[in-house]
């Protein structure tokens, strides 16, 4: 439950193909005040269906998914939900990879194997939220 009186909750889809990792990072954004996950699926089609039914400010995008990568995926949800800001969340990405998947709309990009706050403040930035909390 989200009880800010200032400002509405961040919504964000996570799109991550790796369950443990995406249900882990949907408990987290869970117990933040300022943050509402309002889909976390698992493939690139999913991303696109769950960004119309949903709306989402931010996505949280894995970068290598099944099917479609980050790059292609990240290109149909902007198509999809343009106003929604792309965080690129990848275990390893290559300097040519980065600049690929922002060329695609990705705001920025940030290593799984980052702290946990530094994760969390990349989707607050995104969102233009920096100072919610």
């Amino acid at each position: 439950m989200h009880t800010s009186n200032l400002e509405p909750p961040v919504r964000i889809l996570i799109v991550e193909d790796n369950i443990v990792f995406r249900e882990a990072l949907e408990l987290l954004l869970a117990l933040q005040p300022d943050t509402d996950v309002v889909a976390a699926v698992g493939d690139g089609d999913a991303a696109v269906e769950a960004c119309r039914a949903h709306a989402p400010e931010v996505i949280v995008m894995d970068y290598r998914l099944p099917g479609r990568d980050g790059v292609e995926v990240t290109a149909a949800v902007r198509e999809e939900c343009p106003e929604a800001a792309v965080v690129c969340l990848t275990a390893a990405i290559s300097a040519a990879e980065e600049r690929a998947i922002r060329d695609a709309g990705a705001v920025a990009c940030v290593k799984k194997d980052q702290p946990l706050d530094e994760i969390v403040g990349a989707i607050r930035a995104a969102a233009g939220g920096a100072g919610r909390a």
